[in-house]
């Protein structure tokens, strides 16, 4: 039987009386002129990786539509679909957070772009994602736990596609359209701003319609392979690295170095990912910039667990976790630190026993 981790069981409830409902965070002791200097934002870097990102976009699309229906428009479409459905979470994330650009109203563009692509509203997941960093894995107060326990496999897999994604997404982009929220955003999402959720969603309908008008009139799906169906087929990359960002270490800790993984990654996903596999640094110092992660990463290094040498090197270690959660779903994966990191902590002592 899966855990309750819904926004207001009874694990909400329970988070809330052992002090886990917005806890104190652990994070290592940095000389604060360093913090200061990487937090500092720029224009030219997410300038020159967002036009990178959008022309990229506009040259395969172009190709596709000049050799479709031929296969050779394939390669295209392959490399449209990962940066149209994966690349835009990782701007969607980094312009959510307001720290790509120093000038505000150019992460608000790259934002709405991104959340449209994904279709997630703007109003809903920034709200989303600022609890998910205040109540990181926290059962029953982090609306983004990616996985439940025991982990359902087939889900992930065909998940690979965005199916079940996208499925949860329209649903409650519909939800949204008749004017309701669900009772979990109901939990994150300010009052006065339910009437953004509902204009959105109703700007996204008209704009979907249309496109789904053109390619019934043109008998053709070449509309939606360049608006919607991305969303499905170019999934794969996002899902891929957003499974190892948290999954199969532990939940209801305060330590991000406890539920949190950092992977070392080739040059075109973290392009693709925009440093995000630099994930415990970012969520110890949320306000630091994408172009600045790896440098955090060189500062801290001391006191976190080494990062996972490679996306295959993490799966790895992985899905033999996520097999035995299957019969047994406190099985977990407790990072070793590296010699002289501060210690744990009390709240190791009941993973332990657990560790895989």
């Amino acid at each position: 039987m899966s855990k309750d981790y819904s926004l207001d069981g009874a694990n909400t409830r329970l988070a809330e009386q052992n002090g886990l409902a917005n806890p104190s965070w652990y994070r290592p002791k940095i000389d604060p002129k360093e913090i200061h200097k990487l937090r500092e934002k720029s224009d030219l870097i997410p300038l020159r990786d967002n036009l990178l990102w959008l022309g990229l976009m506009v040259a395969t699309a172009g190709m596709g539509i000049w050799l479709w229906p031929s296969w050779w428009s394939a390669p295209f479409w392959f490399v449209y679909g990962v940066l149209y459905g994966s690349a835009s979470d990782s701007r969607w994330h980094e312009c959510g957070h307001k720290t790509a650009f120093k000038t505000p109203w150019m992460n608000t563009v790259i934002y709405q772009i991104a959340c449209f692509m994904l279709m997630r509203n703007p109003v809903v997941w920034r709200s989303s994602h600022v609890r998910h960093h205040t109540d990181t894995i926290i059962v029953g107060r982090d609306p983004e736990i990616v996985a439940m326990r025991p982990p359902d496999l087939v889900k992930i897999a065909i998940n690979l596609f965005g199916l079940i994604d996208a499925y949860f997404l329209i649903k409650r982009m519909f939800l949204h359209i008749g004017g309701r929220l669900h009772p979990d955003e109901k939990q994150y999402v300010a009052r006065d701003e339910e009437w953004k959720v509902f204009l959105v969603a109703r700007l996204w309908l008209i704009i979907y319609a249309a496109v789904i008008g053109l390619s019934v009139w043109m008998g053709s799906f070449l509309p939606l392979m360049v608006i919607g169906l991305p969303r499905l087929y170019g999934a794969w990359h996002h899902v891929m690295t957003g499974l190892l960002q948290h999954l199969g270490l532990a939940e209801n800790v305060s330590d991000h170095r406890l539920n949190t993984r950092t992977v070392l990654m080739n040059p075109v996903s973290r392009f693709i990912y925009l440093n995000m596999n630099y994930h415990v640094e970012h969520h110890m110092f949320t306000m630091v910039p994408y172009y600045h992660l790896p440098r955090l990463h060189e500062l801290i290094k001391h006191d976190v667990p080494p990062p996972e040498p490679s996306i295959y090197a993490a799966f790895k270690r992985l899905l033999p976790v996520l097999v035995k959660q299957l019969k047994y779903e406190d099985a977990v994966i407790v990072p070793d630190l590296p010699k002289g990191a501060t210690p744990y902590g009390e709240q190791v002592n009941r993973l332990l026993p657990h560790a895989v």
